[in-house]
């Protein structure tokens, strides 16, 4: 085979698996470079300045935003734009109030923690030093929340697609009070309910694989509370993230329970075949690096179409039902 021309690290700055195929991904970037162009051309005909949510920006932002639009689409699709402007402090103003050294010190701690695979966060300090003003300027203005553990990860995240330590916080700030449904407080009762949401769609829609993990014993917590806590980074290549996010920011928290769905529907026969505890949790953990998730396309497609009608009002009642 001749050799890859795309290096061990990524455009984002993550070193690739040791397992990662790139035949598979050469010929998918062969493709979806070419989908890159058509999908900037189409988005040249939405203005800048207007982004108001409609069906067409909903189908174009299913199809994926442009590397150069997203901070402007996010901030305006998700709230966060409005989160800024009603606020009676701007972001630089929030930044001074970082003062509580108990919460300090844990987000010092997980710092060097936070993509240590990365090289933009392990090479250049001041990356790490907006991480902190990110999360501390949340933790100090969200007494409820404070700082969990996995914000770091997201924070982390959208400073590398933003660039912009000030449109991370906003978009931090909107999706853990606005678009989440508690899933950062102590009790975690959001993300509780979430995997009990999950529990119940699989044993709807693949009743066989319920059975199969329900025999190996191992509980959805175990499997997948990481895929929730950091909106599937750590988890999934960085495009296919990014790509989950344009559709997050924009349609909300169901987005998330579709793309699980969806992981475990693709993932189908592998998770079949596992004969144990240890195998399963291996299972999870090596999904990142299947085609099925590194052709961010072809899955974004999967994620609307395989789990069926998603619907937020049945949503919400299946969150309700679940209510401890």
């Amino acid at each position: 085979m001749a050799k890859s021309s795309y290096s061990k690290v990524d455009e984002y700055g993550f070193e690739r698996p040791d397992n990662f195929n790139y035949e598979s991904y050469d010929a998918f970037m062969s493709k979806y470079m070419r989908i890159l162009t058509r999908r900037s051309l189409r988005w040249n005909t939405i203005k800048d300045s207007s982004y108001v949510k409609s069906n067409t920006l909903k189908r174009f932002i299913r199809k994926g935003i442009p590397s150069d639009r997203r901070v402007a689409v996010w901030m305006a699709t998700s709230g966060a734009e409005k989160l800024k402007n009603d606020s009676p402090f701007t972001y630089q103003e929030l930044k001074k109030k970082i003062n509580n050294e108990a919460l300090i010190e844990i987000i010092q701690i997980d710092l060097p923690r936070t993509f240590p695979d990365n090289i933009y966060f392990t090479n250049h300090e001041y990356l790490q030093q907006q991480l902190f003003h990110v999360l501390a300027t949340f933790a100090h203005q969200n007494s409820e929340v404070g700082y969990c553990q996995g914000l770091n990860y997201i924070a982390g995240l959208l400073l590398l697609a933003t660039k912009s330590e000030e449109a991370s916080f906003w978009l931090l700030k909107v999706l853990v009070e606005k678009l989440l449904p508690r899933y950062y407080v102590p009790n975690m009762s959001g993300l509780l309910i979430d995997l009990d949401v999950l529990n119940a769609l699989i044993l709807k829609l693949e009743p066989t694989v319920h059975q199969h993990i329900h025999n190996i014993g191992m509980p959805w917590a175990l499997g997948t509370t990481k895929w929730f806590i950091c909106l599937f980074s750590e988890v999934l290549p960085t495009e296919t993230v990014l790509r989950i996010w344009d559709c997050l920011f924009y349609e909300g928290s169901k987005i998330l329970l579709r793309v699980a769905v969806t992981l475990i529907k693709l993932h189908k026969q592998q998770i079949l075949e596992t004969t144990e505890l240890g195998e399963l949790i291996a299972c999870f953990k090596d999904m990142r690096s299947h085609e099925s998730v590194i052709n961010c396309h072809q899955f974004m497609n999967d994620v609307f179409k395989l789990p069926g009608s998603f619907s937020s009002s049945n949503l919400e009642k299946l969150r309700r039902k679940h209510q401890k």
